[in-house]
């Protein structure tokens, strides 16, 4: 049996989920449920990342430790699973203690390699994006990503990684495989960077400063780096260091970020796992930004979306869905609750919904018995999803209900009778069984329902 191993990003844990991580995770299930239904062993991993700055000053301004914060906060992105119907394996905290001794094992074999050492340093630091800022990198002296938020000003005796010996290595690796990340615009934009030149970043603070972190092994004044902790996660849910069989039965895995994590999950991470001699991940999926009628999501604004509004109005297969064909590699992506409103009541109330009611009542009324045949997913929707290009899956797919209502208004089956009526109704139960098996991945509660309805067979897409 193959295996398969798909992780998202960990969200920060410092305000709800929002439909940015909800498009994230919504695609990691669908592309995971398809693997499962073409036969392999499935690993799919989510989480929250609890440690930083960022998490340490929301929880003071909300007058709780930092563990009561985020133990409130992981459980609203946990019940994400339920909300939106996906099939998680596997949920990682930072705070887990076997995430944090795995990270401290991870620090001392970069630190035995060479890679980490100490020095004095001087840093603009975006509290926001728990990120270093270069002059040329801020916008009137703010994070473009948070103007809301002060640039602060960090001098301190830190470690380092040596991010800068790993130049060649990564541009090897990205010539070895000119997809790892995708979409190809990404994969350019990533190469470019890493052939400027890299530095050395810094992977923890002074504990005095920062106290919520993991402990550095050795130094018990400092704590790591928020990046350097969170990112491990993608091996320590898998049991590393010590499940070595689980471990090396499902790495390499494939990554789903959005665009601000580009940098850190396909290079910083990769050269991380060069220097703990360990292979790098096997692709990185990129998706784009999310604003609302042209407005980037804030609170302050009160335009954030979140995914239990959408599924308190459309259903949990209707967020799926509408969620889906937005994208995600298609470049950042604008909404409205119009436009959901609107999408939703063309192409599942009245487009899907309606063919399936009106070819289910003719062949229950036609009194027939039909022998059916065994069917298979739609292979050229299947291969776009393989793809990660959704809304053109689901595009494709949609095409097909499209034909079919076309065909009854042309047919008016309802003035059918006898072997013409059968004829007809034996061709569209067939069409409504492969839209049915082929929904499985994306929609799999309206899946089931076509399935149940028409005695569809689960039978996978051959090759």
């Amino acid at each position: 049996m193959k295996t398969f191993y798909l992780t998202t990003t960990l969200p920060y844990v410092n305000a709800d989920p929002h439909i940015g991580f909800a498009l994230e995770i919504v695609a990691a299930d669908t592309l995971v449920r398809l693997q499962r239904l073409e036969g392999d062993a499935v690993i799919f991993n989510t989480g929250t990342d609890e440690h930083g700055l960022k998490i340490f000053q929301a929880a003071t301004a909300n007058h709780q430790t930092p563990q009561d914060y985020v133990d409130e906060y992981a459980a609203k992105f946990k019940d994400l699973a339920t909300l939106l119907n996906l099939s998680v394996t596997h949920f990682v905290r930072t705070t887990d203690p076997h995430h944090i001794a795995a990270a401290q094992t991870f620090w001392k074999r970069c630190m035995e390699k060479g890679d980490i050492y100490k020095k004095m340093y001087k840093v603009k630091y975006c509290v926001g994006c728990e990120l270093e800022k270069t002059e040329s990198e801020l916008v009137d002296g703010k994070c473009p990503l948070h103007p809301n938020k002060d640039i602060e000003v960090i001098e301190e005796e830190n470690y380092f990684f040596k991010f800068s010996a790993y130049q060649q290595p990564l541009l090897d690796l990205y010539k070895r495989q000119p997809d790892f990340v995708q979409p190809a615009s990404k994969m350019k934009a990533i190469v470019s960077f890493v052939e400027h030149g890299l530095e050395d970043f810094s992977v923890s603070r002074l504990k005095s400063k920062m106290p919520w972190g993991i402990e550095v092994p050795g130094d018990p004044e400092q704590v790591m780096y928020v990046w350097f902790d969170a990112l491990i996660n993608y091996i320590s849910t898998l049991g590393w260091p010590e499940d070595t069989s689980t471990f090396e039965a499902y790495w390499p895995g494939t990554q789903i970020a959005g665009k601000d994590n580009l940098r850190q999950q396909s290079a910083m991470w990769q050269a991380m796992l060069m220097s703990a001699d360990l292979p790098p991940s096997k692709q990185i999926l990129i998706n784009g930004f999310i604003s609302v009628e042209g407005q980037k999501m804030s609170k302050s604004m009160g335009n954030v979306i979140a995914p239990k509004d959408m599924v308190a109005r459309y259903g949990i297969d209707g967020t799926r869905y509408l969620l889906l064909s937005l994208g995600p590699v298609s470049g950042d992506m604008d909404v409205s609750w119009k436009q959901f409103d609107t999408s939703f009541n063309a192409y599942l109330a009245n487009s899907l919904g309606n063919t399936v009611q009106r070819v289910a009542t003719l062949a229950t009324r036609s009194g027939f018995s039909f022998a059916l045949q065994p069917v298979a997913m739609n292979a050229v929707v299947i291969d776009l999803i393989h793809q990660y290009r959704f809304s053109e899956a689901l595009t494709e797919l949609w095409g097909m209900i499209s034909r079919l209502e076309k065909q009854i208004g042309e047919v008016k089956p309802w003035t059918l009778t006898g072997e013409p009526l059968r004829e007809f109704l034996a061709q569209a139960i067939t069409d409504l069984r492969v839209i049915g098996l082929t929904l499985q991945p994306c929609m799999p509660t309206t899946a089931d329902a076509i399935s149940t309805l028409f005695g569809q067979e689960v039978i996978p897409a051959q090759a």
